[in-house]
């Protein structure tokens, strides 16, 4: 299953949605455009349901770098956090 971990806290989701969201100059959502990490979009990890108790999905801010990428592992920086994807 998808997970997104926020190095150095923990902080973050998993599941079965995973979207890289591309955003609009005026910082409305443009569209989802993958389900990978992708420089200059945000990924958003979670359930694909609405879960009864808690968050339902985690979305970073836009990605700035991959940092390191192999066969279901990538870690990459946003404008304010390092992440760490496995899928």
């Amino acid at each position: 299953m998808p997970q997104l971990r926020r190095v150095g806290d923990g902080a973050g989701d998993s599941g079965g949605r995973v979207e890289a969201i591309r955003w609009k100059e005026d910082g409305t959502m443009d569209k989802v455009v993958g389900d990978m990490p992708i420089v200059g979009c945000s990924l958003l990890v979670g359930s694909i349901h609405t879960r009864m108790f808690g968050q339902d999905y985690w979305l970073t801010t836009p990605i700035t770098k991959i940092l390191e990428e192999k066969p279901g592992y990538v870690r990459f920086k946003t404008w304010n956090s390092e992440y760490e994807f496995t899928h």
